[in-house]
């Protein structure tokens, strides 16, 4: 499997996820056969200007693969953000506070609220734990930037989630070892993603 940049110039999201279905609803994807032993995750990138389009896409990229006999663990970072910081009862408070403190100690506080692996992880393996999923989705990851980090995700991901499929779906560009939000924000270095834009499998017989 290759890992490359996708051109995000004139990006046609019908056939980008018409071949995001062709190759998750694969038996040779589902059953992590061509990834020779690597961890199973996966990145599929869009242009950040079509934000509310490729959600649409996403839910109904979802939708297609469950009709098809797939379950599919979508989990919304920022909606997981805030269910954790209202079940913990300080969501209201951290509004409070946003308005009288400094930018870098609220983002710190914030950090400290969500800290990915000690809040966030625990909170993902619930999910995973309560759920027969074969795939699991990652959204909302530019709604979470600066407090939650794409490659902090990944590399914590990697404790809990080593069976289930997992696509990360990320408004920027990936190169294979550099995320790049939004193609402007260039994140840590990660580069056991694979980039499930440029995938190729055999189709089945």
């Amino acid at each position: 499997m290759q890992k490359s940049m996708v051109n995000h110039k004139n990006e046609n999201l019908e056939e980008k996820f018409k071949h995001l279905f062709e190759i998750i609803s694969n038996e040779t994807f589902l059953n992590k056969q061509a990834i020779g032993g690597e961890v199973p995750f996966f990145i599929s990138t869009y242009n950040p200007v079509n934000q509310l389009k490729a959600e649409k896409y996403i839910e109904s990229l979802k939708k297609k693969l469950e009709v098809n006999g797939i379950s599919v663990l979508c989990i919304n970072l920022y909606d997981l953000s805030l269910e954790l910081l209202k079940e913990r009862k300080i969501l209201d408070k951290l509004l409070q506070k946003e308005s009288e403190m400094a930018k870098d100690k609220f983002l710190k506080q914030l950090q400290s609220a969500l800290d990915v692996e000690t809040k966030i992880m625990p909170a993902i393996e619930k999910l995973l734990l309560s759920s027969d999923c074969k795939v699991l989705f990652l959204t909302g990851i530019g709604l979470v930037y600066p407090y939650l980090r794409s490659h902090n995700i990944l590399n914590n991901l990697q404790r809990i989630v080593k069976t289930v499929p997992t696509i990360m779906f990320f408004p920027g560009e990936y190169d294979g070892s550099m995320l790049n939000l939004f193609g402007r924000l260039k994140d840590d270095n990660y580069y056991r993603a694979f980039n499930i834009d440029i995938i190729k499998l055999k189709k089945e017989s």
